[in-house]
């Protein structure tokens, strides 16, 4: 594929009518500074680096990329590095993080007069929560401390109201989008009670305020992997009205879902394994998906996470080609 070529064109997308305001984060927390990536020692195939989230990581040497490292430790061990190391880094008063913010908002204000969908995007509670202090570790401090847990979530409301309500000043939002990664294949990684518990409080804040400085409708957007049975009625109750990216091998019914949240707006749901095989089994599984979720609405068919590198180009291009076709 020439490098200069029009991605637009050469596989049949629509043209751009979303804008994404930055800033707080996607897959790790908003800090400023950033810790300082860092090679700490070499073993063998591997090395131990500190990343730019404060994280103690081995992954393999010259390698950093398309593979799972091993967390060896994060930034919040105990409530004297939040306090002392980390909490700092997520101030809203911190003069770097609002270097070209106005320049940017301007942009953002020229694309909402042309009609664009503007999104603040943001590190989602657990997200933030898991990227701070560990996936299991979190788990122990929501039982051992939770006013730990809750001091960092405040932090986290905190800054987000901070960005926003500037960027409000400007723009109005038509999405809060979070990126949540809060399952796994087989459902929710912690208990409906933590969610309501730890996230939920401070999730509701930010909407209330968002909504109060702006008259246009304000949709909430929730990116998770893994299974989402019991995320999808959970976050509901929050007044979620869409979701990403409903991972088919992590027992996601995509039609089925449709059918039970029919007001719900859907990206993702094409089964990254099935643009692995051949047009023919690609062929048979679009027609039957696809002319459904047409009728249906609200759905905007992509691959269910990245697209991996075992999809063959040519694979990838069938696939683009049939959607284009169904989709009239």
């Amino acid at each position: 594929m020439p490098q200069d070529a029009d991605l637009s064109q050469l596989f049949g997308f629509d043209p751009p009518g979303r804008a994404h305001v930055g800033r707080l984060g996607w897959c790790e927390p908003a800090f400023v500074p950033a810790y300082t990536e860092e090679v700490l020692s070499r073993e063998g195939h591997h090395e131990i680096i500190r990343d730019s989230a404060g994280r103690t990581v081995k992954m393999y040497q010259g390698k950093r990329h398309g593979f799972m490292p091993t967390y060896l430790k994060h930034a919040v061990t105990n409530e004297k590095d939040w306090e002392e190391e980390v909490a700092p880094r997520l101030s809203p008063q911190t003069a770097e993080r609002w270097n070209g913010f106005q320049e940017e908002l301007e942009r953002f204000s020229e694309c909402q007069r042309s009609g664009d969908f503007i999104a603040q995007a943001c590190i989602g509670g657990y997200m933030y929560l898991r990227a701070l202090v560990g996936p299991m570790e979190i788990c122990y401090l929501f039982a051992d401390c939770p006013q730990l847990v809750h001091k960092m979530m405040r932090a986290w409301l905190d800054l987000a109201d901070a960005v926003i309500c500037r960027a409000q000043e400007k723009i109005e939002f038509d999405e809060l989008f979070l990126a949540e990664d809060i399952c796994y294949n087989h459902g929710l990684l912690i208990s409906p009670d933590m969610v309501r518990c730890f996230l939920f409080p401070y999730y509701q804040e930010l909407l209330l305020r968002m909504r109060s400085r702006q008259q246009r409708v304000l949709h909430f957007h929730v990116d998770t992997d893994g299974c989402i049975e019991e995320a999808l009625p959970l976050y509901k109750e929050m007044g979620l009205t869409a979701m990403s990216p409903f991972e088919v091998a992590a027992q996601n019914d995509v039609l089925a879902i449709a059918e039970s949240y029919p007001d719900l707006v859907m990206s993702g749901g094409i089964d990254k394994r099935v643009l692995a095989t051949n047009p023919t089994t690609i062929d048979r599984y679009l027609e039957d998906l696809i002319p459904a979720m047409v009728k249906r609405g609200g759905f905007i068919p992509t691959c269910d996470h990245g697209v991996p590198d075992n999809v063959p180009f040519a694979n990838y291009m069938h696939y683009r080609k049939r959607i284009l076709e169904l989709d009239h």
